[in-house]
């Protein structure tokens, strides 16, 4: 697959690779368009965006598998897919491997948090024995088809156990094979420095700039000096929408029309644009429908 090829080369040529969370195909869409190299499929931005819940573990395999192939039929950037704890032990893990892979994952995000899992950054995570995230790292590897489908592995125990243990699990999940380490919300600079200095030159790192989150570094030149090489923005798109749909919402309830606000909304003949139904209507002509 071209998208994983490129991901490939994109983790071994220099720069931060900057991945905005997307959670259907218009924002997937959207991030193509503006020009970034990979998107992250966020399992929280599914949550928030489909169903109206919080990120604690409500969404299923099939939900996201059936997302990833929605998004995957209207881009070809590189998607990474955030797969949560694989959905279960190790037998679930090479199962949701091989489904999300089929869907058309460039990346595997996975976690060793217990199931039911909730948002790295919020309070009252647990975290799954190393030896048995271990086993989940080297199923998944077994299970993919194309050893160019990159797995991140990511530890909460930081939040949870403290640096140090979170540290000896880096170097587990590396040593397990996984090509690439998301230790999750680091709390100092210091701790970011630490975790650069020691794995950074040999495996590919990953950081979450998720608004509200406590991030000790504010953006991706931060992270490449730091040693980083993955910038996710998991929740940006939703967090500049909510407050611009409570704006257009509160205006339409007062003023019952949305005149005053047409400076800063698009019309439907841009949408049209956007999304491409021009081109649907060339190709129903090619084939000879009306």
């Amino acid at each position: 697959m071209t998208h994983r090829v490129t991901f490939k080369k994109h983790l071994e040529g220099k720069g931060v690779i900057k991945a905005p969370g997307v959670y259907d195909g218009l924002s997937a869409l959207l991030v193509e368009r503006a020009g970034f190299g990979a998107a992250f499929l966020s399992g929280a931005c599914i949550s928030f965006a489909r169903f109206g819940r919080p990120d604690m573990g409500l969404v299923s395999a099939s939900e996201v598998t059936d997302t990833v192939a929605v998004i995957r039929e209207r881009i070809n950037i590189p998607l990474i897919v955030d797969m949560d704890t694989g959905f279960g032990n190790a037998v679930n893990v090479a199962r949701t491997v091989k489904t999300f892979e089929r869907a058309g994952a460039t990346a595997l995000q996975m976690e060793d948090q217990v199931l039911p899992k909730r948002c790295g950054h919020m309070a009252g995570k647990s975290v799954v024995s190393t030896a048995e995230m271990v086993g989940k790292i080297h199923a998944a590897l077994d299970a993919r088809m194309d050893e160019k489908t990159v797995l991140i592995a990511r530890t909460d125990a930081l939040g949870v156990h403290g640096f140090d243990d979170a540290m000896e699990r880096a170097r587990a999940y590396k040593e397990a094979g996984a090509d690439a380490l998301f230790i999750e919300a680091p709390k100092t600079v210091e701790q970011m420095k630490f975790i650069g200095a020691e794995f950074g030159v040999d495996i590919p790192l990953v950081h979450n700039l998720v608004e509200g989150g406590g991030s000790p570094v504010d953006g991706s030149d931060d992270i490449e000096a730091l040693g980083y090489k993955i910038a996710l923005y998991p929740a940006a798109l939703l967090h500049q929408f909510v407050p611009a749909a409570e704006a257009t919402l509160a205006h339409i309830k007062a003023v019952g029309n949305t005149k005053a606000l047409e400076g800063d909304m698009i019309d439907l003949s841009y949408m049209n644009d956007l999304l491409g139904a021009a081109d649907l209507i060339d190709d129903a002509k090619k084939y000879g429908s009306e």
